[in-house]
């Protein structure tokens, strides 16, 4: 059979669907940009889909509800610390003493550019899905700022706890990386690579830099997709593979973050900035 003919009744095949997925679960996490690959593999690969449509990105925030669903259960119990530490803080109001407290407000601060920046431009970002020549320049300059991050970090303060080293940040720089991952919205530019270079930056060791970055993408990417998803209906999106790549998604987030939470106890981001140029460079030849 004409495998065009698949086109005609649902935007994705399920092959696809699970392929996007599993992308999404992975490269959320690891810091190489999962807008970025979702973009450029289906044009490197000459599937016959329309990266630009409602139908195809409603499908992309299904996979990324699953991602924040994943993230969310996977870190729980700091979920429910910093809750209480919120709460804690505004009946005392105060933070003094409470490094929960201070990183839960930190994270809401954080996480104020990324929302002000997707609700003001969503429709410009949305046009940059069918750009896979702009993707790949972009993946390249993220991986020249996982380089810049390695050469220009700044080292963690002996006998910190991971909780305290991060409430130590003022808001002011929580504000700076919250700005940092917002630029993430544009394909090919990691959320997790670029706050993570803020956290580095402002005296994170890279264990907590990913923790800090897992933390706050959570209500990024979960508030998106909540907001979204009723387009996947509206659309015309293809439920049944939007659940499968979810689906996938949400597996594959999950070891990534096991994975990457031990990591980042004794790696680097080296080995990423090397393959985002290597990767963008190829895209860029083939596309070419």
């Amino acid at each position: 059979a004409d495998p065009r003919v698949r086109y005609t009744f649902r935007m994705l095949t399920f092959g696809q669907a699970a392929l996007l997925g599993i992308l999404q679960g992975v490269a959320e996490l690891f810091p190489v940009s999962s807008l970025g690959h979702t973009v450029l593999v289906p044009a490197l690969l000459d599937w016959q889909i329309n990266e630009a449509s409602g139908g195809f990105v409603a499908f992309v925030v299904a996979t990324h509800a699953a991602t924040a669903l994943a993230l969310l259960l996977f870190f729980w119990r700091d979920w429910l610390n910093i809750i209480s530490g919120i709460l804690r803080s505004l009946k005392t109001r105060t933070l003094a003493h409470d490094p929960y407290a201070r990183l839960g407000w930190l994270l809401i601060i954080a996480t104020i550019p990324a929302g002000l920046l997707g609700l003001a431009l969503q429709n410009f970002f949305t046009t940059l899905f069918g750009a896979a020549t702009l993707v790949a320049c972009a993946l390249i300059v993220n991986g020249i700022v996982l380089f810049a991050a390695e050469k220009l970090r700044t080292r963690k303060p002996q006998g910190a706890t991971s909780d305290a080293t991060s409430s130590q940040m003022t808001f002011g720089r929580g504000f700076a990386i919250g700005c940092a991952q917002a630029l993430a919205l544009i394909p090919g530019l990691s959320r997790t690579g670029l706050a993570m270079t803020g956290g580095m930056l402002n005296g994170l060791s890279h264990e907590d830099a990913a923790r800090f970055s897992f933390l706050l993408a959570t209500p990024v990417i979960g508030a998106a997709a909540v907001l979204k998803l009723p387009d996947l209906l509206k659309s015309g999106g293809d439920v049944p593979a939007a659940l499968l790549g979810a689906a996938c998604a949400f597996v594959a987030a999950l070891v990534s973050t096991r994975f990457l939470t031990r990591y980042f106890r004794t790696r680097t981001l080296k080995p990423f900035a090397w393959y985002c140029i290597v990767a963008g460079l190829l895209a860029l030849a083939i596309l070419h």
